[in-house]
């Protein structure tokens, strides 16, 4: 019997190997940011690296809270997991990554893309932080595009997926690949490509690499928000039925017709309401900047900036 570790609203799936190379898969719904995180697990050795795991921030109040890690943790411990690896896909805009917390209770080795430094320099002269957000001060690995990782019998491969942002990795394992802000569900379309450094062309091409895996292969987006006629949310789906389905990326889709889509439908849209507070956190991997003397966290936000 599988359990059933979801909790109200925070959903947990798991997809289930398909057989010799193939990850065992869970994805834990968050939300407040319609966020998926993940756990990719080796069914012959069970262990596992956590992907996109959040740290829960109310920017209500700049309160932060562990629920959705701690849910995360609790699946891993329940299915027997040995945590290797904390990945993240990119330094995320819309929820703060829990990549130092996880590195803190598992000990597990930290990654993200080596193209990192170039969203840190973006965001060094938006904050007007010259000394600060230095990718190797905060992550033990930064990825190049093709570099593995082994996870029991089966390695992880970073692609490269620029155009979200400009340090955008996917993770391939065996017949699943976590392709974070590129693709949304097959029925709703692909993600923006407006934050800083961000890019519609590069993002197209990013997608055509991600379509060009094996027509099995599960891709696993990073977000949904449900749609007019699906409430529950979704974030599976292979590389067939995106190419027989999606809206914006089916097969036979031109290049430029999808960037001007693109580039109409992202100028209507607004920034995160966490995107300010959370890119100086993220580009810390997850942590808070020093202490003032009074012992308390401070948030920097640029005014008129963006």
């Amino acid at each position: 019997m599988l359990k059933d570790y979801s909790d109200g609203d925070r959903i947990v799936r798991r997809s289930p190997s398909s057989g010799p190379g193939s990850p065992d898969v869970w994805g834990i719904y968050e939300p407040d940011t319609g966020s998926v995180q993940y756990i990719c697990a080796d069914p012959e050795t069970r262990k596992a690296a956590l992907i996109d795991v959040v740290w829960n921030f109310s920017p209500q109040n700049a309160a932060t809270s562990e629920v959705s890690l701690e849910q995360v943790l609790q699946v891993a411990d329940g299915e027997g997991l040995e945590i290797n690896w904390i990945l993240d896909t990119h330094p995320h805009a819309d929820h703060l990554m829990a990549s130092a917390r996880l590195k803190e209770r598992t000990g597990a080795v930290t990654a993200i893309g080596e193209k990192l430094h170039e969203v840190g320099d973006l965001w060094r002269e938006i904050y007007h932080m010259p000394d600060a957000l230095e990718p190797e001060q905060h992550f033990d690995r930064l990825l190049t595009d093709g570099e593995t990782l082994q996870l029991g019998s089966l390695q992880i491969r970073a692609m490269l997926s620029r155009g979200h942002t400009l340090a955008s990795l996917s993770y391939v394992c065996g017949d699943a690949a976590f392709v974070h802000d590129t693709l949304m569900h097959c029925d709703v379309g692909t993600s923006r490509a407006d934050f800083p450094g961000g890019s519609a062309s590069q993002l197209w091409d990013s997608i055509q690499d991600i379509l060009s895996l094996p027509e099995d292969t599960r891709l696993f987006v990073g977000h949904d928000y449900g749609t007019a006629s699906r409430d529950a949310p979704a974030w599976e789906a292979t590389v067939a039925e995106h190419l027989a389905r999606n809206p914006h990326v089916k097969a036979g889709t031109r290049r430029e017709d999808w960037i001007e889509l693109r580039e109409e439908r992202d100028r209507e849209l607004a920034l995160p309401d966490r995107m300010l507070a959370a890119l100086q956190i993220n580009l810390r991997g997850g942590r808070l900047g020093e202490a003032e003397s009074d012992g308390r966290h401070y948030l920097k936000i640029p005014v008129n900036k963006l």
